[in-house]
């Protein structure tokens, strides 16, 4: 384990915990696994499927960020995290094993960054493609609130063109 690194998430991310604890292993199962780098711009793609602790130490390790287009947010629930090479079109889904929750949390930390990936993850192909890179859009000035809004998030209402926040959805409960 780099201390260093580790120090760095813990910075970015406020603590030290369990999840932080993934996010750096996942982190390095990836980059073991694919040979991939810091990500400067979107040459590398994380989807997660999560928003917990662990996603701070992905962002901080391999530079996928939400901010760069490379860093996606698939909300399943799961500890998984698929990663994408756009250089190589190599993919990886790497989903952490159930953990013993028994021990304390300084030690399932403490296990955690010092277990051997392949103790910690399943390593999958991933069953979908890799999104592809961040596109701009146009901003719309919303008729409603006066608010701007990237314009593929605009919908119309009553003739209007509206933000999501003020549109009223008709589901009909479907």
């Amino acid at each position: 384990m780099n201390k260093g690194l580790w120090k760095k998430c813990v910075e970015f991310h406020g603590h030290s915990c369990p999840g932080l604890a993934i996010g750096y292993k996942v982190s390095e199962a990836a980059k073991k696994k694919m040979g991939l780098d810091y990500s400067k711009d979107e040459e590398i793609v994380c989807v997660t499927e999560n928003d917990a602790c662990c996603v701070d130490a992905v962002q901080v390790l391999t530079g996928c960020s939400i901010g760069k287009g490379n860093l996606v947010y698939k909300d399943s629930g799961k500890m998984a995290f698929t990663f994408f090479n756009r250089k190589n079109n190599e993919a990886l889904r790497i989903v952490l094993k159930p953990l013993d929750k028994s021990e304390g949390r300084e030690k399932r930390m403490e296990y955690i960054l010092n277990a051997d990936i392949d103790d910690l993850f399943l390593f999958k192909s991933p069953k979908f493609k890799i999104p592809e890179k961040a596109r701009l859009f146009n901003s719309i000035i919303c008729e409603n609130c006066g608010e701007s809004t990237a314009e593929h998030k605009i919908r119309f209402m009553n003739g209007k063109k509206v933000c999501l926040d003020c549109f009223n959805d008709y589901s009909r409960g479907f």
